[in-house]
C-alpha cells in the first residue's frame, strides 16, 4: 500500500508580495524536490471580494483590478492546462513578472518561455469561463475553517494553524516531508 500524498493548499492572490515569495520560495522548489509525495491545491482569489452583476460576477480586488485579472489568468490556466506540471511553472513564471499595468503580456510571456498555447488560456479569461471559475474559487475561500485572515494561507492535509503556517512560511520541503507517511524521497534528506 502506498501513502497518500501531502495535501498542501495555498489560498493566495496575484500580486501579493507575500504570496508571490511563498510561490517563489517555498511551494514551487518544494514541488520540483518531491512534487511526487504531495498533492497541491492553488486557489487564486485571496482578499477578493464579489458581487454578482447580471450575468457576471464583479470582483474588486486589494491590489486593483490588474490583481483580479492575475487570479483569473491563474484559474484559467490550471483549468485548461489541466497538469500541475504545465500549470504550476506557468503560475511560477506569472508571479516571477507580473506587473498590474498588463497581466496580460505577462502571462502571454511565460506561456511563450514555456511553449504553452495562451490562446485557450486568454479565451477563458476574457469571457464568462473564468468569470465563473474565480467566482468558484471565491466560494472555496470563503468556505475556509477557520476562515482566512490573511493571505498566503496554507493549509495541509486541510487543516490550518499558526504552526503549520509558519512551517509552510519558513520551510515548506521539511513540512511536507515530516507529514509524509510513505518511504521518503532523497531530497527528504534524513
Amino acid at each position: 500500500m502506498t501513502a497518500s500524498p501531502v495535501a498542501i493548499s495555498l489560498y493566495y492572490e496575484s500580486m501579493c508580495g507575500g504570496c508571490r515569495d511563498m510561490i517563489r520560495d517555498q511551494l514551487y522548489p518544494t514541488f520540483q524536490k518531491v512534487g511526487s509525495i504531495m498533492d497541491i491545491t492553488l486557489v487564486p482569489y485571496g482578499n477578493a471580494q464579489e458581487y454578482r452583476y447580471g450575468n457576471k460576477w464583479v470582483f474588486n480586488c486589494q491590489h486593483g483590478q490588474g490583481e483580479c485579472e492575475g487570479n483569473i489568468i491563474e484559474v484559467c490556466a490550471i483549468n485548461v492546462l489541466k497538469n500541475i506540471s504545465a500549470y504550476f511553472p506557468f503560475i511560477h513564471c506569472f508571479e516571477q513578472f507580473i506587473s498590474s499595468y498588463n497581466p496580460s503580456s505577462t502571462a502571454q510571456y511565460c506561456a511563450k518561455q514555456l511553449g504553452i498555447d495562451y490562446a485557450p488560456i486568454e479565451k477563458c479569461a476574457s469571457g464568462l469561463q473564468g468569470n465563473e471559475l474565480e467566482h468558484e474559487m471565491g466560494v472555496e475561500t470563503d468556505a475556509l475553517v477557520p476562515r482566512h485572515n490573511y493571505v498566503p494561507w496554507v493549509t495541509l492535509n486541510g487543516e490550518h494553524t499558526e504552526e503549520i503556517q509558519n512551517q509552510a512560511t519558513f520551510n515548506m520541503l521539511g513540512l511536507v516531508c515530516d507529514n509524509y507517511q510513505g518511504a521518503r524521497p532523497a531530497a527528504c534528506g534524513n
